[in-house]
């Protein structure tokens, strides 16, 4: 599909409807497949339908992400929904902004990902890793997500500044997952995870308070210490609210690590010569392993935006405001993109050069100025962390007892068991 934009006029472009009052239930019954599904009935990259009373377009495709992240033709003010605002982001924050203002805040979180300040994180990992394998070689098994939860919450506050106590690390960890756990959820996660969100904004608000106060140290560098003292394109300080948003929206992402270690862990358990390979690898091999893993497992199954100003693309209308939707699992498994798409296959990364909207886990476009996740990077270098802590320096087994099935429909997912790994020992 050619990308032809025109900036407004009128057009005789047509695209595939829906039938049907609303689709939300579809929605909900078929999870990450949603978007994919109907683009294979339609043959189209793009469609039109009914989500919760709203018409919406959605899209997939490398050339619908390069649109999509087209700063000129979509705006993320107003395409958060509130309940997911209240759960997940924090409302007001820098996934909500567009134009200079999200360009200046942007840069204070790609201030915090310079390549000193990524190894920062990856040593702390390493070192939790290393104390929490001392410990689970005296238990009869734990359950891996949960645990990485609480080491990633661990690493992340110390190497953010923001002070943890270990009689509350399972608890502020446990809030960071349900804060997560509540996108696309309804019911009693939506609840859990808002509450999780309020009890989260409440204690970070009394460290960034105890900071501007003086009652705590922490480093020029450091996350709390960044979001703290940061002024705006107007040079006003953040609202001690609004301060504490942002340092959640650094710590919330990395304590989301988890859920990708976990598929880590399932992917050496379902492709055994994977972990092989990299026993005798190098770091390239845990890269292309990682990103693999990102390409591969279910992470976030769409993205929002709203249309700027009207313009259309191949002949379509996008008018002013509409909400469109960009398929992310669709993308990562397109086959025009990715030979063999639903085929866990690490090599397929060795000659990758690279691209800004093909590979979309946590987004597309530019790191610097785009809406692409600013933790990306740190996303992978933590991993790389964990994937060679798992299988270089520890040895376990895999209870067959337990369910490792990963729902599609479940948003987010997870294997049914978090996994279970048990007969753990350090390796020499």
């Amino acid at each position: 599909m050619s990308s032809v934009i025109q900036q407004g006029g009128s057009t005789t472009g047509k695209i595939p409807r829906e039938k049907g009052l609303d689709q939300t239930l579809a929605l909900l019954r078929e999870g990450y497949e949603f978007i994919s599904n109907r683009c294979g009935l339609f043959q189209s990259d793009i469609f039109e339908t009914r989500l919760m009373g709203e018409k919406v377009i959605c899209m997939s495709g490398e050339e619908a992400a390069r649109i999509f992240y087209n700063p000129r033709l979509f705006q993320r003010k107003g395409t958060a929904p509130k309940r997911v605002q209240k759960t997940l982001f924090g409302e007001s924050a820098i996934q909500t902004m567009d134009g200079a203002a999200h360009e200046h805040r942007k840069q204070l979180f790609m201030s915090l990902m310079t390549p000193e300040r990524i190894g920062m994180l990856k040593d702390l990992t390493q070192q939790y890793f290393a104390i929490a394998g001392y410990d689970w070689e005296g238990k009869k098994a734990v359950i891996l997500f949960d645990e990485m939860q609480q080491i990633l919450c661990k690493a992340a506050c110390k190497w953010a500044g923001v002070p943890l106590n270990e009689a509350e690390v399972e608890k502020r960890a446990g809030d960071f997952g349900k804060m997560v756990d509540a996108f696309g959820a309804v019911g009693p996660r939506h609840w859990q995870g808002r509450r999780a969100r309020k009890r989260t904004e409440k204690w970070i608000r009394k460290v960034i308070e105890y900071f501007r106060s003086g009652k705590i140290q922490a480093p020029e560098g450091t996350a709390l210490h960044a979001m703290a003292t940061y002024r705006d394109t107007e040079g006003k300080p953040l609202s001690v609210q609004m301060a504490a948003v942002e340092l959640i929206n650094i710590l919330r992402p990395i304590v989301a690590i988890a859920t990708y270690f976990t598929f880590c862990a399932l992917a050496l358990y379902e492709f055994p010569k994977t972990r092989e390979q990299i026993v005798a690898g190098n770091e390239e091999d845990l890269y292309m392993f990682v990103q693999e893993v990102r390409r591969y497992y279910p992470f976030g199954p769409f993205l929002g935006a709203r249309v700027h100003s009207g313009f259309q693309w191949n002949g379509v209308p996008f008018n002013k405001g509409q909400l469109v939707l960009l398929d992310v699992y669709g993308t990562n498994h397109d086959p025009r993109l990715w030979d063999d798409p639903f085929l866990f296959w690490p090599e397929r990364f060795r000659n990758w050069k690279g691209g800004l909207f093909d590979l979309i886990p946590q987004g597309g476009g530019d790191f610097h100025t785009g809406h692409r996740c600013a933790g990306e990077l740190v996303t992978i270098e933590v991993l790389k962390t964990g994937l060679s802590f798992l299988t270089k320096q520890l040895e376990y087994n895999v209870p067959d007892t337990q369910n490792v099935s990963v729902s599609l429909t479940r948003m987010p997912t997870l294997p049914e068991s978090r996994f279970i790994i048990d007969q753990i020992k350090l390796t020499p």
